[in-house]
């Protein structure tokens, strides 16, 4: 009994141990002059001193409850670096870890460490391993739109740092080294960070949380933890420089030689720096800088010419620091900043100010005349206004000759009660063309009311169709549109089959924007039902089902005329397309994700029902699948496949509007960390027939050419697309700048849907990419 009561009395007392399902997320963090190896082995005594991060509780898919399986964090820092220590318990033969590619560990067991350096409460720099200690990184900045889980973290950027693991006969150990040249953070001292750590259980399915968080709260960050009285930081001079030699070869048939081939060649040299000005402010430069990618952007279908396609940015240099310019709306979007010459920015946070800056010259070939270097400025303010509520400022400006666009706008999220957030912006945009002016506005409210069990979401956008962002990505522009959606979530039992099940419905209105601002009636009018499940085990099954009224949306075909056939041949061309009535539509949306069963995981989602036939505006039944699957027979090899396939039928008389198939094969071979081989292919096939005015006068359409401005009925006729695209790249990266790329692409059209047996080259490429980070 003594020594029962000798140690509880001990545990009690013991305040190097942080226990998060009690509340204890205050950690005044240990300063030690020492050092450790990162072997992925906690022996040395340095670890014995450190803080113990205990008390884990369930985050995914049913908050508050208690972890399953034990998790220890040791954290403590030397004067130059952060450490982490993971020690995580798991049943035998439950730990799924490969020797993945950086950033690779989304089907994986792993742990995150959210650090928040500014301790602000909305932005946080991630940092996450697997258990053999392979590296997965990036940032989140919260934009509010919580209150259903955390907000997804942008994996692109990529942070030097150091880690290792260890599967052991319990689970697993890992080490972590962040060195503080690596972060940038507050200038004060001492100071505090958050901190929120989360860990994966693949087979489960599970999210353990270190901090006790609420999934409803209105902010994942503003719940983080606190590592508390960080002093006396020594990053040195925090100076990376970077060179990058690139080459290149574009190779297509010769249109003078039959069977021979022409090569365009050329090797660049270029580099980036860094430069830490202070430890919360950072300078990045750039010279004619290699911005090529070492992997396609994967395809999309476009299901609504009203909707431009996003693709996410993979550039080194526009990553540093990209959560900063981060906006409601996307009003900086550094994609749009093609082929630049040269570029330079300068990021970070003063008191409770972030702010972001950019400038950046552009290749003559994007501009109007193709002689020109059009010019950006950016510039971002964010100020801090406490309670996880902050406000912004955003400036944009792309100038040519004969040509200039700036858009300014104003931001706010404020935080109410925990459970209640209201976000808005408002923005105008001022484009000048030959000397002609144009004013526009755009503007955005949203408010969130998170709970437990019930949440509404209410939503009113507007963007002018002269609203232009020079330097940003708007989704769907020339709209006004609001909406309101509640849903409600059940919980099952602790060890019930059903973990979670949330049910929701949401109506919502659109208009073209002259019409709203007018009083003309609505375009669009749909009622969306929806829901999701988490079943034991790692399953889950979504579903979203439509009931919409679709106006005719004239701006789509200002290019159409229709042909009109009499006796004596062609009658008359009408023009504009008379379009057609409303078109009303319903389908279902069924998706389900499985977790890993033995080497294999999938993915499959099914849609079919009503819509609209936007080739020729008419009622359509659709069929569209999207599925994949991962296969990771070892922890060197992997394989993933998706498939998207999208068909249009007519309602009036079934025949085939348009079909795509889009197969796509990726298979990696990981022969250290950091080496890897990898083969990409992808296969298109798109066939679009014959169109006509469908359910009308069924005359042939006729599509306006723009080089001569005549409407041509060849346009309209049926295609055929059949073409296989091939990636193949060797990659030496033992850490983030210093990196060897070799590769190959080739695209080949096929002769028809599948056949492969008439493939032919159509143009292909290789590459070569070299560079060293110079860490001084």
């Amino acid at each position: 009994m003594l020594t029962f009561l000798l140690a509880t009395l001990a545990a009690i007392t013991d305040t190097t141990v942080y226990a998060g399902v009690e509340g204890r997320i205050h950690v005044p963090i240990p300063r030690l002059e020492a050092q450790a190896a990162i072997d992925g082995v906690l022996d040395e005594p340095v670890w014995s001193r450190a803080a113990r991060l205990t008390g884990f509780s369930q985050y995914h898919p049913v908050d508050g409850r208690p972890a399953a399986q034990q998790t220890e964090i040791l954290v403590w820092y030397s004067p130059t670096a952060l450490h982490f220590g993971v020690r995580a318990e798991a049943r035998p033969g439950t730990v799924r870890a490969t020797l993945a590619n950086r950033d690779r560990l989304g089907e994986e067991d792993r742990v995150e460490f959210y650090i928040g350096t500014y301790n602000d409460g909305h932005q946080a720099l991630m940092f996450g391993v697997n258990p053999l200690g392979v590296q997965q990184d990036g940032t989140l900045a919260e934009q509010g739109t919580g209150g259903s889980g955390r907000e997804g973290t942008d994996l692109s950027p990529d942070f030097v740092y150091q880690s290792k693991g260890r599967l052991t006969p319990r689970g697993f150990e890992v080490e972590i080294r962040i060195p503080f040249k690596t972060l940038r953070y507050q200038s004060v001292d001492p100071q505090d960070w958050g901190l929120h750590v989360i860990r994966r259980v693949q087979s489960s399915g599970h999210e353990d949380s270190w901090v006790a968080a609420r999934r409803t709260g209105s902010t994942f960050l503003g719940q983080s933890g606190t590592l508390a009285g960080l002093t006396e930081l020594h990053r040195g001079l925090v100076m990376d420089v970077n060179p990058v030699v690139t080459a290149r070869a574009v190779g297509a048939p010769s249109p003078s030689t039959v069977g021979a081939w022409d090569y365009d060649g050329a090797a660049e040299l270029g580099g980036n720096l860094r430069w830490g000005v202070t430890p919360n402010l950072t300078l990045n430069g750039t010279f004619n800088p290699d911005f090529s990618q070492v992997e396609a952007d994967a395809s999309q279908i476009v299901s609504d010419p009203r909707r431009a396609l996003f693709f996410p940015e993979k550039r080194p240099f526009f990553l540093e620091g990209i959560e900063q310019f981060s906006t409601p709306n996307r009003l900086v979007y550094s994609r749009r900043i093609v082929a630049p010459v040269a570029a330079t920015k300068l990021t970070g946070k003063v008191g409770g100010t972030t702010v972001a800056t950019m400038l950046a010259l552009d290749g003559k070939e994007i501009s109007r005349t193709g002689g020109d270097n059009p010019f950006f400025a950016v510039g971002r303010v964010l100020r801090d206004l406490g309670g996880g509520s902050r406000a912004g400022l955003v400036f944009t400006n792309r100038s040519e000759p004969g040509f200039a666009n700036q858009v300014a706008g104003a931001d706010a999220l404020l935080s109410l009660g925990g459970e209640v957030a209201v976000s808005a912006q408002g923005a105008a945009a001022v484009t000048t063309r030959d000397g002609a002016t144009e004013v526009a506005p755009l503007w955005l409210l949203d408010v969130t009311r998170s709970g437990r069990h019930f949440r509404l979401n209410a939503r009113f956008e507007g963007v002018s169709d002269r609203f232009l962002a020079g330097a940003g990505f708007i989704s769907q522009p020339d709209a006004v549109q609001w909406g309101i959606g509640p849903s409600y979530t059940l919980y099952g039992a602790q060890g019930a089959f059903v973990e979670r099940a949330t049910f929701g419905t949401r109506f919502q209105q659109r208009w073209i924007y002259d019409d709203f601002v007018s009083g003309r009636s609505n375009l669009d009018r749909q009622i969306f039902l929806t829901g999701n499940v988490a079943f034991k085990g790692g399953w889950g099954l979504n579903w979203f089902s439509w009931f919409e009224r679709f106006g005719y949306d004239h701006r789509i075909y200002r290019s159409y005329a229709l042909e009109r056939h009499g006796p004596g041949g062609v009658v008359d061309t009408l023009t504009p397309y008379p379009g057609g009535p409303t078109v009303r539509n319903e389908g279902l949306t069924l998706a389900l994700s499985t977790p890993w069963v033995g080497p294999l995981s999938a993915d499959l989602s099914v849609t079919w029902g009503n819509d609209v036939n936007y080739e020729e505006w008419s009622p359509a039944r659709i069929l569209f699948v999207e599925s994949s699957f991962q296969f990771r027979p070892t922890a060197q090899l992997r394989a993933e496949g998706t498939y998207l396939l999208t068909s249009y039928k007519r309602r009036s008389d079934f025949s085939t509007v348009s079909v795509t198939h889009i197969p796509r094969l990726r298979i990696e071979y990981q022969v250290s960390p950091a080496i890897f081989l990898r083969v990409v292919g992808e296969y298109r096939s798109a066939h679009r027939d014959d169109l006509r005015d469908d359910g009308r006068t069924e005359d042939p359409i006729l599509i306006l050419d723009p080089s001569d401005g005549v409407y041509k009925r060849g346009l309209a006729l049926a295609t055929e697309s059949d073409g296989l695209r091939a990636d193949f790249l060797f990659s030496f990266q033992p850490t983030p700048g210093t990196v060897f790329f070799a590769g190959y692409g080739g695209q080949y059209r096929d002769t028809g849907r599948f056949r492969f047996a008439g493939l032919d080259r159509s143009s292909d490429g290789f590459f070569l990419k070299a560079s060293y980070l110079f860490r001084m």
